[in-house]
This record gives structure tokens, sequence and C-alpha cells, in this order.
């Protein structure tokens, strides 16, 4: 019989929210628990797989394996190759998929799981160079490693402390801090991971170019110095953009004048509408080339606060103006990344 908020046997609202932040509270001392013993085995690991010539090989069984599987994508997706490998395929033919110069990263939070010590020890016997992620430093894994990297978990979140949850969660995050501190020491940067994830919208965000998004021709105001306020408005108005690219006799970008503008002028000064835009105009403002990439715009238009950024070619010229409506899918990555 399911349960619903009418039905007199639903459950109590306030235990239910207190059995799981118990839950979460409990992973997140696992967490920083581990952090706290993290130590130069950590910084061993990172320098063999640098040092590495192959991919690395992770495996595990079970949770681990699980972990393992989440942990080897994270890898290949920031830079390091990487794979999951089954420890017991492994020792039924599937050895042949590793050779000299690959590492293995092994995960077994008891550290005595059989196959994958098993697996372990047969590699370092072929020459491979093996990492392990255990729960105590005297393990039969971690004694085959030539790092051990040792996670500290006061307990399973589970009731019983019998459920892997703590470990899990602690192993998967020391798998995305070896990821990322690799990631990090090998420069891999934006464009990096855009050519390892064309087919995802983070990497289309990624890849995309200021002139991909910006207005040109007639949708691109541009208007002399010369020119009034009131004949600004006019030229901005047929584009709705709310903003125009001021240009000097030889059309190169002199100033903007936006709405914004407008407005605050208008406050103080009744005779604006017949005022030339360079006494009124926004002097040596911000600008983007058609190159730039459009994170590297929304950045600059959330960091300046402004709606409108004109587009200016190599002789200074306006071609193109970008609103923020057009970055409506790029800002938010911009502003995390501040």
């Amino acid at each position: 019989m399911a349960l619903s908020p009418q039905n007199p046997r639903s459950v109590n609202e306030g235990k239910v929210l207190s059995a799981a932040r118990d839950v979460l509270r409990a992973e997140a001392r696992a967490l920083s628990a581990t952090g706290a013993v993290l130590d130069a085995e950590f910084v061993r690991a990172v320098e063999i797989i640098r040092a590495g010539s192959g991919k690395v090989a992770v495996t595990g069984i079970g949770k681990s394996g699980l972990v393992g599987r989440k942990i080897a994508s994270t890898l290949a997706s920031t830079g390091t190759p990487a794979l999951f490998v089954h420890p017991v395929e492994c020792l039924h033919g599937d050895l042949g998929m590793l050779c000299g110069g690959d590492t293995l990263l092994a995960l077994s939070y008891s550290g005595e799981t059989g196959e994958v010590c098993k697996l372990a020890e047969l590699l370092k016997e072929r020459g491979l160079k093996i990492i392990s992620l255990a729960g105590r430093a005297g393990s039969r894994l971690a004694r085959a490693a030539d790092a051990a990297i040792t996670l500290k978990v006061p307990r399973e979140a589970c009731p019983y402390n019998i459920t892997p949850t703590s470990s899990t969660t602690a192993m998967l995050a020391l798998g995305d801090a070896l990821a990322l501190t690799l990631m990090r020491l090998s420069g891999f940067g934006r464009e990096d991971f855009a050519r390892l994830h064309p087919g995802g919208s983070l990497g289309k965000i990624l890849t995309l170019k200021v002139k991909d998004l910006m207005h040109t021709g007639s949708a691109n105001p541009v208007i002399s110095h010369k020119k009034t306020v009131r004949e600004a408005l006019s030229v901005m108005t047929l584009t709705r953009l709310g903003a125009a690219s001021v240009v000097d006799a030889k059309g190169r970008l002199l100033g903007f004048f936006t709405d914004g503008d407008l407005r605050r002028g208008l406050q103080n000064d009744d005779g604006l509408l017949s005022r030339r835009l360079e006494t009124v105009m926004t002097r040596k403002p911000s600008s983007v080339t058609p190159d730039t990439p459009a994170i590297d715009a929304a950045r600059l238009i959330a960091a300046r606060r402004i709606d409108n950024i004109p587009v200016v070619d190599k002789n200074g010229k306006p071609v193109g103006i970008l609103d923020e409506r057009d970055l409506i899918e790029v800002l938010p990555l911009a502003r995390g990344d501040e």
C-alpha cells in the first residue's frame, strides 16, 4: 500500500529528515577524516601516473567496482587515459588489455578482496605500477602497492555500520581528488575538456565563439558620434537591443550608448535628447572580438554588470553586438567559474 501525506500510516517528516541528515553528517565526517590523513602516498600516486607512458586501469568488485567505473570515467574525461577492468575477467583472459607503461588503480575498502589483490600481485610481477585505495594501510592490497592511499572512515552511515556508504563516498572523493589534481598539473583546460565532450552541452558551450552569437549587419546598431541622442534612439529602436556602438569619422569604436545611459541622463538633463552622443556616451567601453570564446564574453558581461557589449575587428571597428540574452546558456557556467 503506497503511503501519502493523507495516509495515516505515512512516516513522520521530522524523523525522515533527521535520518537523512544523520547519513549526510556521517559521510561528511568520513570525507573530513580522509582529507586529514592524506599524505605522501597520494603524492606518490600522482607521480606514478604522471610518469607512466600508458593508461590507468581502475579495478574493484561490488560497490568498489561501481565507484571504480566512475573514477575511470572522470580520469578519462579530464585528460588522463583510463578504463575500468573487472578483476575476475582479467584473471580469465582480460589481462591482455594491460601492457607495460600502464598503471593499476585498485579499490578495496577492506584491502583483502581476493581477486583484486591477486590481480595487483600478478601485474606487479609483470612490472606494472600499483596504486591502492583501501581502508587499512597494512592490508594485503596496500602491501602490494607502490603507492597505498588510505581512507579514514570513522564509521559507515548505515545504522549497523555494515552497508558501504561513508567508505564508498570517501573512495569516490579520493578518486575525484586524484583526477582533478592530475588535471591541474597537466594544464588540462576548457578547450581540452570541450574536445573530449563534443556531443555534450558543456562541450558545445565551451567551443562557442562570439561570432557564433553576435548580431551583425542591420541588427548591429552603429551611429556617428556627431549624431544626437534622439537619432541614436531611432537606430536602437530598430533592433530592440537597447544599445548602439558610437564611432568616429573612420568608423572605429569611440563609445557606447545604452537605454541605461538614457534613463540616467533624463533624470538630470531635460535637454538630453538634443545632445550630441560624444558628450553623453560611455567612452572606451568594454569590447570583445569575434573570436573571443563566448564564455569569456559572458564572464565580462557578468563582471561589469552590463546587458550588451560591442564586438570589434582588429581595426577597432564594430562588426557586431552581443546581448546578454544571447548568452543565456553560457552565463550560468561563467558565473560559476568566477
